[in-house]
């Protein structure tokens, strides 16, 4: 069996990803001590923020499907990657002109969403031309892992830049992060064919074949609505963290970056053991455990209080659930493509990604307002039951005969 490294263009690819992922972990820090200490936000305007950088997802995600499965993959991505820089870099130039506000970062960051999106319906739908299909769990696995690592390091390495220079100045790393990232995948020599622009119909059309594949197929149905309840309690969660963590357990920013850090380690652990888990197990064993043990992973952050133990209780929790995503987030990721035709894996990821990153533009003021108008704690056992709800419902569908053996089955057309 060929090696991941000998694929033609995938170290590239790993290595533009892993910088970007490292660049995004020093600015998700920097953006949330930005907006919760620097403009002294309330727990509902840093939901609001969260919010405007998924909410391209929820208003544009099934458009950005269908364009970008009428593109070559590699130049949107590019674009998308050099756009992000000029936007990020723009964020500490307002700062310096006494022009940042709430208002202008949701502005900022919703352009930036904006990108995202496109960049990420042409990079997850990439991989497939990049890596043949019997490595293409291990290319998935690889790539999540390379997020983990940045993620065990990168809040750390934000922390000490933050208190150095400040976090307007700190989002300055993540825009070089993208140049870079740019950069390289432009230097990425693999097959990318240009779509048959014969085989084209209106957008409506194509956009209702990508939403009925992925709601009317026998497994991802089940397995791309429980995502959308997972991402949306478990933002109400991580929203709702932020303010807790600093206001109420009095952890500091510092403390942030060690949780985050934690949440990393586990990624790198969860990463590492996917690979193995997929080949011993069924692919739906492996999707229900490990959106299980996500759930009652957060516990110990509901439970936490105040003093010595605070930092261990939110970092274990944090370790918990990033370990258990990263288990089985590559199993599905690989599943997802295997089972969907070429020319629909552009609309299949935006359609679930779109609907999974707009449910965090509604949990993030949602669990925001919960803080603000019942309490902290209130919010954060909401997410919790939320998310276990959600766990159950997809211990009881037919994800439980998901095999790493199904194929393309027949279109079912909207």
């Amino acid at each position: 069996m060929p090696r991941l490294v000998d694929v033609p263009g995938y170290v590239r690819f790993w290595t533009a990803s892993a910088i970007s992922s490292f660049g995004s972990q020093i600015t998700g820090l920097a953006l949330q001590i930005l907006t919760a200490v620097t403009l002294s936000a309330s727990a509902t305007e840093v939901g609001l923020v969260s919010a405007a950088r998924w909410a391209p997802y929820l208003l544009f995600g099934l458009v950005a499907g269908v364009l970008v499965d009428r593109c070559r993959r590699k130049p949107v991505m590019v674009a998308m990657d050099l756009g992000r820089a000029v936007l990020l870099g723009a964020i500490p130039l307002l700062y310096a002109l006494d022009r940042l506000s709430i208002a202008a970062l949701c502005a900022c960051v919703f352009a930036f969403g904006l990108l995202c999106l496109f960049f990420e319906a042409a990079n997850h739908s990439y991989v497939p031309q990049l890596v043949p299909k019997e490595l293409l769990n291990a290319g998935y696995a690889r790539l999540g892992q390379a997020d983990a690592a940045a993620g065990s390091t990168g809040p750390l390495i934000a922390g000490v830049l933050i208190k150095l220079v400040g976090a307007p100045l700190a989002v300055l790393v993540d825009a070089v992060s993208y140049l870079a990232s740019g950069l390289l995948l432009a230097s990425v020599r693999a097959h990318d064919p240009v779509p048959d622009r014969g085989a084209r119909r209106s957008l409506v059309t194509e956009l209702r074949e990508g939403v009925a594949w992925v709601y009317r197929h026998r497994t991802l149905a089940s397995i791309a609505l429980t995502s959308h309840l997972m991402l949306l309690f478990n933002t109400v969660v991580s929203t709702v963290f932020v303010v807790f963590a600093l206001r109420e357990l009095r952890i500091g920013d510092f403390g942030l970056g060690v949780t985050y850090a934690c949440a990393g380690l586990g990624g790198v652990l969860g990463g590492a053991f996917s690979a193995r888990a997929a080949r011993r197990f069924d692919v739906g064993a492996v999707l229900i455990a490990g959106r299980l043990v996500a759930a009652v992973g957060w516990l110990p952050l509901v439970l936490a209080q105040r003093g010595p133990w605070a930092l261990v209780s939110v970092s274990l929790a944090f370790f918990v659930v990033s370990g258990a995503i990263s288990l089985e987030s590559p199993v599905e990721m690989s599943y997802r493509q295997a089972v969907t035709p070429e020319r629909l894996r552009g609309r299949m990821n935006a359609t679930i990604r779109s609907f999974n990153w707009g449910m965090v533009a509604i949990g993030a003021p949602l669990g925001g307002l919960l803080a603000d108008r019942v309490g902290y704690r209130f919010a954060l056992w909401v997410g919790l039951s939320g998310a276990m709800l959600q766990a159950l419902l997809l211990a009881v569908s037919r994800t439980r005969e998901a095999r790493d053996t199904d194929g393309v089955e027949p279109l079912v057309r909207a």
